[in-house]
């Protein structure tokens, strides 16, 4: 089946597909979230008076990567054609979901305009998806407090910044700014109620921001 189509349902459906499918080779994962991984590296971009964007890379689990690229036509000739055809895929459909990027300034969101430069690249067992996002209208450097969250709501995947360094301020950015993260902190109660449920459980879209990391970028604006 060809994933491009598929994609015309919810993003969301995708990883509960995967979801189902492994239970089809293993009753191990019949229950507990997340189903699904995602590697992140982010940049995030601006310079002395902005942030105008992040720059993403998400590396997808060995099995989401294998279903994402089931059907789809990776012959010599024709593979960089179909993998650029399903990152227009998976961009557009990520249109309704915010990009699964919530950013905020002082408690406010900010509005993003469409994502850019989408693309799709197989790296052994692994599809790497890779975009830009960028805001709106520039963010003007200030004293407030900002937060970057990347997330699935129903935390069916699992979306990390694996390392460090995995989110970075540009160079430039990095000169007025500085950056932290902070790990999410569950509580038991919460961890025993996710490993409890079951893969064809009801949507719960107030688990995933329990679940995820929070950047924290402090700024200092030029004042030149």
């Amino acid at each position: 089946m060809n994933f491009s189509v598929r994609l015309t349902g919810n993003y969301f459906d995708l990883f509960r597909k995967v979801a189902l499918m492994l239970l089809a080779f293993t009753s191990i994962g019949s229950v507990a979230h997340p189903h699904s991984w995602v590697d992140m590296q982010t940049e995030i971009q601006g310079d002395g008076k902005h942030i105008t964007g992040f720059k993403m890379s998400w590396e997808f689990d060995a099995m989401t990567s294998a279903y994402m690229l089931d059907g789809e036509d990776l012959s010599s000739e024709n593979k960089a054609e179909s993998l650029q055809l399903l990152a227009d895929s998976i961009m557009q459909n990520m249109t309704t979901n915010h990009y699964l990027t919530y950013f905020y300034e002082a408690g406010m969101p900010v509005k993003y305009a469409l994502a850019e430069n989408g693309s799709l690249v197989q790296d052994k067992l692994k599809a790497r998806l890779a975009f830009y996002l960028p805001l709106k209208k520039p963010l003007i450097l200030s004293n407030k407090i900002l937060k970057l969250l990347i997330y699935d709501p129903s935390y069916y995947v699992d979306m990390s910044w694996p390392a460090k360094n995995a989110i970075q301020l540009s160079s430039k950015l990095a000169q007025y700014c500085r950056l932290s993260v902070i790990d999410a902190k569950p509580t038991s109660e919460q961890l025993a109620y996710v490993m409890s449920l079951p893969v064809d459980s009801s949507r719960d879209d107030a688990l995933g921001e329990l679940f995820t990391q929070t950047a924290i970028i402090n700024c200092q604006p030029s004042q030149i």
